[in-house]
């Protein structure tokens, strides 16, 4: 017996990094599964999951329609909703003066607008199973960074709105709980991990001495989503290892 045996979960960005890795988790655990993304390795990543409990479904999550569409296509798919993943996500660096009207809509459109839309959408279907939502934040929402505003006012939102949810949302039964990734393994952060010297730095500061795999983000939603942290809610989780432990002064040994 699996912890998700028979439930239907919901995971946007689902074609690579922390989605796909997510997907695959609940999947192996026994859940039907609706993989949300834009890109063409959708069908890739679905196809390589069981075919009767697997949804593949193509949607922009800065767009309304498309997450409503999205909800309603696995409820009609599946037959109810358990579990809503709110993963999507993009970034844009740069100094805040250079920042573009363009490029800090686009963050705040897929970042924050994305999880509005989908938990939104969710919350009639959620409340008739006690359903749970996790949203991806990150260690980026809780602390500020260089060259990352737009980055850190979204990811910002998403750890007070994952609060609100919770407060709102308990009394009907609803968990709702977010996780905080730092440095992570995924196409995101491709450019940062070809930079040696900036992978170095990173491992001086995480205490764990590396970045991030997937798959341990996706061990934590997992977790969250269960049965396990049934008295859970309005958490937002570091999954940093140790990064949040630092008050930020220099290394001392």
């Amino acid at each position: 017996m699996h912890r998700f045996d028979n439930k239907v979960v919901l995971v946007t960005g689902a074609a690579s990094g922390m989605g796909e890795a997510t997907a695959r988790r609940f999947s192996s655990e026994g859940a039907n599964v609706a993989l949300v993304d834009l890109t063409d390795r959708l069908e890739e990543v679905a196809g390589s999951l069981p075919t009767e409990r697997t949804l593949s479904i193509r949607a922009d999550v800065s767009k309304r329609e498309e997450v409503d569409g999205a909800v309603r296509k696995t409820v009609e798919h599946f037959g109810r909703l358990d579990i809503l993943v709110n993963n999507a996500g993009v970034l844009e660096n740069g100094n805040p003066e250079d920042i573009t009207d363009e490029q800090w809509h686009k963050v705040m459109k897929t970042d924050v607008d994305g999880v509005f839309y989908g938990s939104r959408a969710a919350i009639p279907e959620l409340e008739k199973t006690k359903g749970s939502i996790i949203n991806t934040a990150s260690v980026s929402g809780t602390g500020g960074d260089w060259g990352m505003s737009p980055y850190n006012a979204a990811k910002g939102a998403i750890v007070n709105y994952t609060r609100a949810l919770a407060l709102d949302l308990g009394k009907r039964g609803i968990r709702v709980n977010s996780v905080c990734p730092s440095f992570t393994k995924t196409g995101l952060t491709q450019d940062m991990l070809d930079d040696q010297e900036l992978v170095d730095a990173f491992r001086q500061r995480i205490p764990l001495g590396r970045p991030c795999e997937p798959e341990e983000v996706a061990a934590v939603i997992a977790f969250l989503a269960s049965d396990d942290a049934s008295f859970m809610t309005g958490a937002n989780v570091p999954v940093d290892g140790g990064v949040s432990a630092s008050n930020g002064q220099p290394v001392q040994a």
